[in-house]
């Protein structure tokens, strides 16, 4: 048997209503609380970010390879879809190629200024999938180019747009070119900078007004199987580039939105830091209490024969029940609340200001365990402090105290 674990059992059974009981509570709620609130914290926050980040990726890959120039226009000089750059390569998912054109939309009331971002059928629409509001995915063909569109919301409501309704389409060119395309869907992201100004298209139907052959593309887009490896990536990618070619990233081409990810990430982790700090503070002064309460105790176990480290043991292990009661409440409340809101989403957003519609939910095993270990050892660790002055108790003066 165990003698440390039995006395921390019996030590335990406290009578109800008192000041032990109280304080005990206390310390399995502030860990039940801290739990919770980090992994919903997490989880909102990396929900958040992938959001974000799944938007962006709708209107570009996380690699983009284009002629180099130093003009800083949306159409750019036309490169050979064959680059060298194929899915073979270490950490690739997929090559895909793509093509830029200015034009203003005019229909019987409105008329408006976008750029028109040509795609093919193999290009990965996934995510923009996930954008759609109304409508579906233009369609290819296989003998001419699509005369179907997408537009963002914001664009369909300026030009009083719905799925279904044509629009005459003024391409910006020497001479100018005029074609009636039809609005097949209606996406929205949140993000002005896009839902402001693009369009997506058939790509052959812009190689069709600049006279481009098939071989001709605007520029190629790189997907990545690993985000997180965007920079080794690059440098491969870029190792294999001709000359006059430029590679661009899109943490660099988006690079506002991506530090402010970076900068809410650090906010939040600060602000964990300090919940955690709060826990364990909480489980030392509840610790301290019962020692205090308990000299007597102390003093006859020492007068016995019982060692310090017996006796630490003791209160150790009256903390580590207390912590994971505490972390199975937290992680029952939090991965609750998580689960209500992923699938019933109780709580929406405003679009206009947090670029979704409601509160996003992310579900990542690794930080929920990282979270719950990291509570678990440092709140151990902190345990030791008050159970470190059970050496300084002398047996002769704990079995007097009163």
């Amino acid at each position: 048997m165990n003698i440390s674990r039995y006395i921390s059992d019996k030590i335990s059974e406290v009578q109800a209503g008192s000041f032990t009981q109280s304080v005990t509570k206390i310390a399995i709620i502030s860990i039940a609380a801290g739990i919770a609130i980090m992994i919903v914290s997490f989880a909102i926050l990396e929900g958040f970010r992938n959001e974000i980040r799944e938007k962006i990726f709708s209107f570009g890959a996380h690699l983009q390879i284009s002629k180099y120039d130093t003009n800083n226009s949306y159409e750019g000089a036309p490169i050979s879809r064959n680059i060298g750059i194929t899915d073979s390569i270490q950490g690739i998912k997929k090559v895909q190629a793509f093509a830029r054109k200015t034009a203003i939309i005019k229909t019987e009331d409105e008329v408006l200024g976008v750029v028109m971002k040509g795609v093919e059928e193999e290009y990965d629409m996934e995510a923009m999938e996930h954008n759609l509001e109304a409508g579906e995915l233009i369609s290819f063909n296989d003998s001419t180019s699509s005369k179907e569109v997408l537009l963002s919301q914001k664009i369909a409501n300026k030009l009083h747009l719905k799925v279904g309704d044509d629009a005459i389409f003024y391409f910006i060119q020497n001479p100018p070119r005029a074609r009636k395309l039809t609005v097949k869907g209606i996406y929205n992201t949140g993000l002005e900078e896009f839902d402001e100004v693009f369009v997506i298209g058939d790509l052959q139907l812009i190689r069709e007004l600049n006279n481009w052959p098939d071989t001709l593309v605007g520029g190629v887009e790189v997907v990545l199987k690993d985000f997180d490896q965007i920079d080794r990536a690059a440098d491969q990618v870029f190792e294999q580039m001709n000359y006059d070619l430029q590679l661009e990233k899109i943490t660099d081409r988006h690079a506002q939105l991506f530090d402010w990810l970076k900068l809410l990430r650090k906010n939040v982790v600060i602000f964990l830091v300090l919940i955690i700090f709060v826990a364990t503070f909480n489980m030392v002064s509840t610790v301290f209490i019962m020692i205090i309460e308990r000299i007597n105790m102390i003093g006859v176990l020492k007068a016995v024969g019982a060692t310090d480290a017996q006796i630490r043991k003791v209160f150790y292990f009256r903390g580590l029940k207390l912590t994971v009661k505490g972390m199975l409440w937290g992680n029952l409340i939090g991965l609750g609340f998580c689960a209500l809101q992923y699938y019933f989403e109780l709580i929406p957003l405003d679009p206009e200001n947090y670029y979704m519609d409601r509160v996003p939910i992310s579900w990542n095993l690794g930080i929920i365990l990282g979270l719950n270990v990291i509570t678990l050892v440092l709140t151990m660790l902190a345990i030791l402090v008050p159970a470190a002055m059970i050496a300084r108790i002398k047996p002769v003066k704990a079995i007097k105290f009163d």
